[in-house]
């Protein structure tokens, strides 16, 4: 496939850093230099997300976990744009662009970035998702615009679906097991991963993910089409 002369998005997302680049390199260049991505399906993730960030709006930050640092959660859902991007030195043509979910301002000057989750899959560690929280870092940090922060920790707030509830209204609503993560900062790894995907987008086309189930789609139907 022909690469055009420029990139349909200039701005990275923070997500690709983990779910696009650890699925299929080939679905990642479509959508950076044609914009064309594969609808998802996952109904149910807004509102449970929407519900979780917002019962932690103005929250201390030792309510959330003993761990954290004193602060108060005063910033929710905002859009971060990053300068640009440099790679072994070299300014790159990519910037960073994404939404984080809960922002604390400490006491101490600093901030506390944490990304909210509802799910119940083994990924949801520290090591798997550092890349994209500390691309949210990045922007925070190197703001294409406006005042830069101080990020002082990175973490996951889970929420795991655990059975069904009923109160006395007839009303019915799930239930859920909380535990915060740490990530810790890894700006080393944070700049593999980047050099990484700049690589993949900056390449030819690729090959596709062995495990990509669009790939696999579009593979079969046009064996059957054609």
């Amino acid at each position: 496939m022909k690469r055009p002369a420029l990139p349909a998005r200039e701005f990275i997302a923070p997500s690709d850093l983990t779910f696009g680049l650890s699925t299929c390199k080939r679905c990642l260049w479509i959508k950076y230099w044609y914009k064309v991505i594969m609808p998802g399906q996952f109904p149910l993730v807004k509102p449970l997300s929407q519900a979780q960030e917002e019962h932690f709006r103005r929250r201390s930050m030792p309510e959330i976990d003993p761990s954290l640092r004193p602060g108060v959660v005063k910033q929710w859902g905002q859009w971060v744009k990053s300068t640009y991007i440099e790679v072994d030195g070299i300014k790159t043509r990519w910037r960073i662009n994404g939404i984080y979910d809960l922002l604390a301002h400490n006491d101490d000057g600093t901030v506390g970035l944490i990304d909210c989750k509802v799910s119940d899959s083994d990924r949801d560690n520290g090591a798997f998702y550092s890349p994209q929280l500390e691309a949210y870092a990045f922007a925070l940090e190197n703001p294409l615009t406006g005042k830069a922060f101080t990020v002082a920790s990175m973490g996951l707030l889970v929420w795991r679906l655990n059975g069904v509830a009923q109160n006395v209204d007839g009303q019915f609503g799930f239930g859920v097991t909380q535990h915060y993560l740490p990530v810790e900062r890894d700006r080393v790894q944070f700049e593999n991963v980047m050099r990484d995907l700049i690589s993949v987008l900056e390449g030819e086309f690729p090959e596709s993910g062995l495990e990509c189930s669009t790939c696999t789609y579009l593979t079969q139907r046009l064996a059957l089409e054609s």
